[in-house]
C-alpha cells in the first residue's frame, strides 16, 4: 500500500517535499492555505494573517546557481539575483515540469495535526483541515512534513521601547512595508540592520527627507557582487570551507573582515560591530554604503525612548518630527496546529534532530522542513532535508536512538551559543556546505571527491574548487540525476549568459598551460592527502591510487 504523506505549505519547501515524495513512490497531499504556490516569495499588496509577506522590490540574496533545486537548473537567461516575480516564475516552471500542482489542495487551512490513538504501532497522524467554505475534514496520513517556514509571526518587541505608546507618528513591522511612495519627504526611522532593515532603509532613503537606521550592535555588510563581478556566493567553495574548519576562528574572521573593510571601512561608516563576522548572520546589501556616503541614511544607535513625535537615541541625540518607524526586528516561529509535547518551541528554539526530526517520537513519521537559517540558500537545503525525510519514512534510513539524537541536538546548541551573538535570530543557524554534506552523507549522496579526482579529474576539480552548487548532490546515490555532471560543467556559462546583451570585441586570451599544470599537481597532492585515510578499508583502491601517483 502506498504511504500517504501530508505536506503542510506550498512554498519552496513544500514543492520540494511533494517532488521528493513522488521520487520515493509516496503519495503526497499538500495543504496550502492560500490560492497559489510560492509561500514567502509571492508578493501580495495586503499582508495576510499568519502568512509570510514581502515588499514589492525584494531581490533574493543568493545567486541562481546556488539557490536552484538540484535536478532543475534555473533557465540560463534568468538574472543571477532574481526579483521575487522571477522566483515565482521558476517555481511555476518546476511545478509544471514535475506535475506537482495536482497534488496541492489550495485554500485549505490545517487546523490540527495529532497522533492517532495507535501511533506507537502505526505511526499515523490525524490531520484536520478547513477549506474556504468552512468545511472541516479529518484525514489519516502515514507521515507529515511541515513546511511553513519561519517568517510568519512578526517579532514586535514594543516593551523594549519606552514611550512607544505616546508616539504620534505611524509604526509597523517590516512585513507590512510594501512600497516607498507614501513616505516621500518624510522622516523615517528603521530599527534593525538585518537584510530586510537594510533593504527598506536604502529604498526609503531615495524618497524620504531623512532616513535614520537604528542598530544596537552594528553589522558586517556583504556585497552581492564579488571579485571580477562574479556573484559573491559562487566564490565560496569546499576549499574555503576546509580552511574555515582548520584555521582558528578569530584568524579566519580577521581575514574576511579585512576584505570587507577594503570595500568600505565599517568603523568609518559607524557600522562596525563588536562581534566577529561569522558570529552573526551577515547583512547583504550593495547600496547601503552609497546611501550613507550621500547622507540620505544616517546610522544611529539603539533607541532610548519615544516622546510624542520625537525619538531619542542611546547617544543622547534626538530626532524631532518623525513620521514613521519600521520595526525590522525579525520573526518568531511556531506550530499552532501541533501539540506542544510533539514539538515545543520556546524563545525561537525547537529541539529537532538535524533541525528536522523530533527526537522522542515513538515513530519517525513527522519532519519539519526548512526550519533553518543558512549562510547560503534555503531551497537546496529544504530539498536535501526532504530527500532524507522521505527515505526515513520508507524505512530505507533508520534514525539513531533517542539518546543519541538528543546528544547531537545539545552539541549543536552549545556550538551555536559559543559562536553566535545571543539572539532569537541565532537559534537555527547552519553553514551551507557543512550542513548539506552532513545530511547528504545520511542519504548516501555526498559527492565522492577523491574518486572523482582520479576517475574524472575535470569534474573533481570543479566540485572541489568551484562553487558548491546543488547539482553536486545528484552525482551519485538515491535520486542520481544524469544531467548533474553537465550542469556542474556549464554553471559558469549560465552565470554569464544573462549579462551577454552587448557584444564586446575583446581579444581572446592566449591559452596558458600554467593553471592546468598547477591544478593537476594540486589534484595529485589532494588525492594523496585527502583520500588515503578514507580508503584504508579498500585495498584495491589504495593500490590503484599508489600506482597512479608513482606514474
Amino acid at each position: 500500500m502506498t504511504r500517504r504523506v501530508a505536506v503542510i505549505g506550498g512554498g519552496s519547501s513544500g514543492l520540494a517535499c511533494i517532488k521528493c515524495c513522488l521520487d520515493e513512490g509516496l503519495e503526497p497531499v499538500c495543504f496550502e492555505s492560500s490560492d497559489d504556490i510560492g509561500g514567502l516569495w509571492r508578493f501580495k499588496e495586503n499582508p495576510e494573517p499568519d502568512r509570510a509577506s514581502i515588499y514589492h522590490s525584494v531581490i533574493i540574496n543568493t545567486s541562481k546557481e546556488m539557490m536552484c533545486f538540484s535536478d532543475f537548473p534555473i533557465p540560463a537567461h534568468f538574472p543571477n539575483f532574481m526579483h521575487n516575480s522571477l522566483i515565482m516564475d521558476y517555481f511555476r516552471l518546476y511545478s509544471d515540469h514535475f506535475q506537482l500542482t495536482k497534488h496541492i489542495r489550495f485554500n485549505t487551512k490545517v487546523l490540527q495535526v495529532k497522533q492517532k490513538s495507535d501511533f506507537s504501532h502505526s505511526g499515523e497522524w490525524v490531520v484536520e483541515t478547513e477549506n474556504k467554505d468552512g468545511k472541516k475534514e479529518k484525514h489519516i496520513f502515514e507521515a507529515v512534513m511541515i513546511c511553513i517556514g519561519h517568517h510568519c509571526n512578526p517579532n514586535m518587541p514594543l516593551h523594549d521601547f519606552p514611550g512607544i505608546d505616546t508616539f504620534t507618528g505611524k509604526y509597523f513591522h517590516s512585513r507590512d512595508y510594501k512600497t516607498p511612495e507614501e513616505w516621500r519627504n518624510k522622516k523615517v526611522v528603521v530599527i534593525g540592520i538585518g537584510n530586510s532593515g537594510g533593504d527598506i532603509a536604502v529604498e526609503l532613503s531615495r524618497v524620504t527627507k531623512q532616513l535614520y537606521l537604528s542598530t544596537r550592535r552594528g553589522a558586517w555588510v556583504l556585497n552581492r557582487v564579488g571579485d571580477n563581478g562574479v556573484p559573491l556566493d559562487l566564490t565560496f567553495n569546499r576549499i574555503l570551507d576546509i580552511l574555515r574548519k582548520i584555521l582558528p576562528f578569530d584568524f579566519f574572521c580577521s581575514m574576511a573582515e579585512s576584505r570587507l573593510n577594503q570595500r568600505f571601512n565599517h568603523g568609518l561608516y559607524n557600522l562596525k560591530p563588536k562581534h566577529r563576522l561569522f558570529s552573526q548572520h551577515p547583512t547583504v546589501n550593495d547600496e547601503l554604503p552609497n546611501r550613507i556616503l550621500s547622507g540620505t541614511v544616517q546610522v544611529k544607535p539603539n533607541i532610548r525612548r519615544f516622546q510624542g513625535s520625537s525619538v531619542e537615541f542611546d547617544d543622547g541625540s534626538v530626532v524631532e518630527d518623525v513620521d514613521l518607524v519600521v520595526f525590522a526586528t525579525g520573526y518568531q516561529f511556531s506550530f499552532p496546529f501541533l501539540a506542544s509535547q510533539v514539538v515545543s518551541v520556546s524563545n525561537n528554539k525547537a529541539s529537532l534532530y538535524k533541525y528536522v526530526f523530533p527526537p522522542e517520537l515513538e515513530r519517525p513519521t513527522l519532519a519539519i522542513i526548512g526550519l533553518v537559517q543558512p549562510l547560503g540558500a534555503i531551497m537546496p537545503i529544504s530539498e536535501m532535508q526532504a530527500r532524507w525525510a522521505t527515505r526515513v519514512f520508507k524505512g530505507c534510513i533508520k534514525l539513531p536512538p533517542s539518546a543519541a539524537m538528543l546528544k547531537d541536538i545539545q552539541c549543536k546548541q552549545e556550538a551555536m551559543a559559543q559562536r553566535y551573538v545571543t539572539s532569537q535570530r541565532h537559534t537555527i543557524q547552519v553553514d551551507y556546505i557543512s550542513y548539506m554534506d552532513e545530511i547528504a552523507e545520511l542519504v548516501g549522496v555526498q559527492p565522492n571527491i577523491p574518486r572523482m579526482l582520479l576517475t574524472d579529474p575535470r569534474l573533481g576539480m570543479n566540485v572541489l574548487f568551484g562553487p558548491c552548487t546543488p547539482y553536486q548532490y545528484r552525482l551519485r546515490g538515491p535520486g542520481k540525476w544524469a544531467g548533474a555532471r553537465e550542469a556542474i560543467l556549464t554553471q559558469w556559462e549560465r552565470m554569464a549568459q544573462p549579462m551577454q546583451t552587448r557584444q564586446c570585441d575583446e581579444p581572446k586570451p592566449r591559452r596558458s598551460y600554467k593553471w592546468p599544470l598547477l591544478l593537476s599537481a594540486a589534484a595529485v597532492i589532494l588525492s594523496y592527502t585527502y583520500i588515503l585515510p578514507a580508503v584504508k578499508w579498500d585495498p584495491f583502491l589504495h593500490t590503484y591510487i599508489i600506482g597512479v601517483l608513482r606514474r
